[in-house]
């Protein structure tokens, strides 16, 4: 008969998701996972698997918990403009807050490229980031808010260019007033 677990595995993944946002995912040992959860070694592969499946529900994490305020934001009954500088300015504070980056933008250049995985499921959670944007966006343009002729897509892109431009500048010790001038300027260009 298996023993009961005798830990939160909600606060082992909070743990390990944290780690690797700090460190990435080939720079995180087994050891930094044990240290960061309290686990032992048993533990984290008994419970999880592997290092890659601790890490994969550390990025579903990462994605549900920045996600969510950013829907509710884009469906915020607030002019389109007011929506985007609230989105630069949230992102602004968390680079100053959290650890710096992004864990879905780090994982874009470290993972991705090599883990079909990963891949589709960083694919996913920019659908569903461009579609939000870009709902935005349109509901803007109806609203007169933006201009006809400007592209919602183009739009949803963009500011997540920007966004992830942000958070790889704070992440190379971008300070605030850098950060303020980058997003001043994208929502100059609406």
């Amino acid at each position: 008969m298996a023993r009961p677990r005798n830990f939160d595995e909600d606060r082992a993944v909070e743990a390990a998701m944290r780690t690797f946002w700090a460190s990435g995912y080939e720079a995180t040992s087994t050891a930094d996972l044990c240290a960061a959860t309290g686990l032992g070694r048993s533990s984290i592969y008994n419970t999880f698997n592997s290092k890659n499946a601790l890490f994969e529900k550390a990025l579903r994490r990462y994605m549900d918990e920045k996600n969510a305020p950013v829907l509710d934001l884009m469906n915020d009954d607030a002019p389109v403009r007011d929506k985007m500088r609230a989105l630069l300015w949230r992102v602004i504070d968390q680079q100053l807050e959290e650890p710096p980056g992004c864990l879905v933008v780090n994982s874009m250049v470290e993972l991705a490229p090599h883990d079909p995985q990963i891949a589709r499921s960083l694919r996913r959670d920019l659908d569903v980031r461009v579609q939000t944007l870009r709902a935005a966006f349109e509901s803007g343009r109806r609203r007169k808010e933006i201009a006809a002729e400007r592209d919602s897509l183009g739009l949803a892109h963009f500011m997540i260019a920007t966004i992830s431009g942000m958070q790889v500048a704070a992440r190379g010790g971008a300070d605030r007033a850098t950060l303020e001038s980058i997003a001043t300027n994208a929502l100059n260009a609406f």
